[in-house]
């Protein structure tokens, strides 16, 4: 029998995940506040990023176009094939 423990998830704060993104921490709390940012742990009072659940985010944001009817990019070209 293996006594094997389960790795943590790597979460990032606030700070280390607007870095990672390249923005500012700030825009992050603001799409805390009004919604439609990355998806987020909040415990206590500590705010946590899952950067795998971030770049999941970040796939179904990706666009390829501005039209009005833009939306997300078919998934063959959003992988860049």
């Amino acid at each position: 029998m293996s006594n094997s423990i389960a790795t943590p998830r790597a979460l990032h704060d606030e700070k280390r995940e607007a870095e990672r993104l390249g923005f500012s921490v700030r825009t992050l709390q603001q799409w805390r506040v009004k919604g439609g940012g990355p998806p987020y742990f909040k415990l206590g009072s500590a705010v946590r990023y899952d950067p795998v659940q971030v770049d999941s985010w970040l796939d179904e944001h990706t666009r390829v176009d501005t039209g009005p009817s833009a939306g997300p990019a078919p998934a063959s070209r959003a992988r860049g094939c």
